[in-house]
């Protein structure tokens, strides 16, 4: 291994664990895992330093670029026999969902991923621990901004696909690595496809709700922790990578059906571990919103006022008629009368 020029570590900020399943999406636990064998291996993945694992959760490293630096990860076998396990580093990404998650094996990785040098395998005696070291090196011509990838120790297991044919299945447990390389730093956002939908209640006494949805882009390059509002408090949609899309579902706004309905909305992000945001993106909402629920209503009690006059105009034009008839019958009897 390289003896890279070592400096301070410069932590940013923390996050969230990793742990993976290849055969299975991303999920974010204690690192630990179990792969799918009749002797199953189970092993635990962590930062450490040269002693042991530090108490961290990610590494989040700020270099320069052509900058090198050293760090470690501590993997525990856990199970009860011998495992050899795969250990490397792939490019990291957040999902549709805001949980971080790094490319499959058989994906290849184009940026910080790329930067990581480990060894390819460490074999472990049952309940063993061993620190292993590796390399960050930042390309010289690296982007300012923040890259990400994920460091994970994998081993490999039989399983069977949907058809029931044998396969061979990757579980990887691992952590986020995020490295800010120096620079000018310029956090920018775009928002778009933005929709307004309004939604009756179904009941003349309830307001319906306003459904509104946007796509966010992180424009910069800066990770972006992003909000939106719509005249309330803010809502927090998770964490975008420079160059990410996201689609969002706004919380469903209430109005009353009044036939428009006016709706600010604003899109805001600031960048971790700096004082910087982006500037906020604001869109002015016209939504149609017809009551039409309450004008069948008044159209049904107009049609009911229609019925009930046009049956009291009928009964005094037969009262009248009556009252006429009986008159004329009472004048025929006068006249015949002796």
């Amino acid at each position: 291994m390289p003896s890279p020029r070592e400096r301070p570590r410069r932590r940013l900020r923390g996050g969230v664990a990793l742990a993976a399943a290849l055969a299975a999406a991303f999920v974010a636990a204690p690192v630990s895992a179990t792969a799918a064998e009749d002797s199953p291996v189970t092993w635990a993945v962590t930062p450490a330093d040269e002693s042991g694992p530090d108490g961290r959760r990610v590494v989040d490293l700020s270099l320069d670029p052509g900058e090198s630096v050293m760090e470690h990860l501590a993997v525990r076998n856990l199970s009860e026999r011998e495992a050899t396990f795969a250990l490397g580093a792939s490019d990291g990404y957040y999902t549709a969902t805001g949980r971080f998650t790094m490319l499959p094996q058989n994906e290849k990785s184009v940026d910080a991923g790329t930067w990581v040098s480990i060894e390819p395998s460490v074999t472990l005696a049952p309940n063993e621990t061993r620190v292993v070291p590796f390399t960050v090196t930042v390309p010289a011509n690296a982007t300012p901004g923040d890259h990400a990838a994920g460091v994970a120790a994998s081993v490999r297991s039989a399983g069977t696909d949907e058809a029931g044919a044998h396969v061979g299945v990757d579980s990887r447990v691992g952590y986020r690595l995020s490295v800010r390389v120096t620079g000018d730093l310029a956090p920018a956002l775009t928002v778009g496809a933005v929709h307004a939908d309004y939604v009756a209640s179904g009941s003349l006494f309830a307001p319906g709700r306003v459904d509104v949805s946007y796509e966010v882009t992180n424009s910069g390059n800066t990770a972006l922790d992003v909000a939106d509002s719509t005249g309330d408090s803010p809502s927090a949609r998770g964490t975008l990578l420079p160059g990410e899309s996201r689609r969002v579902e706004v919380d469903p706004v209430t109005a009353w059906p009044v036939g428009l309905v006016f709706l600010g909305l604003e899109v805001m992000a600031t960048a971790p571990g700096t004082s910087l945001s982006a500037a906020p993106v604001a869109h002015e909402l016209v939504v149609w919103a017809v009551p039409w629920l309450h004008l069948l209503a008044v159209v049904g009690i107009v049609l009911l006022l229609v019925a009930v006059f046009a049956d009291r105009r009928r009964r005094r034009r037969r009262l009248d008629d009556l009252l006429r008839r009986a008159r004329e019958e009472g004048r025929r009897e006068s006249v015949v009368a002796p």
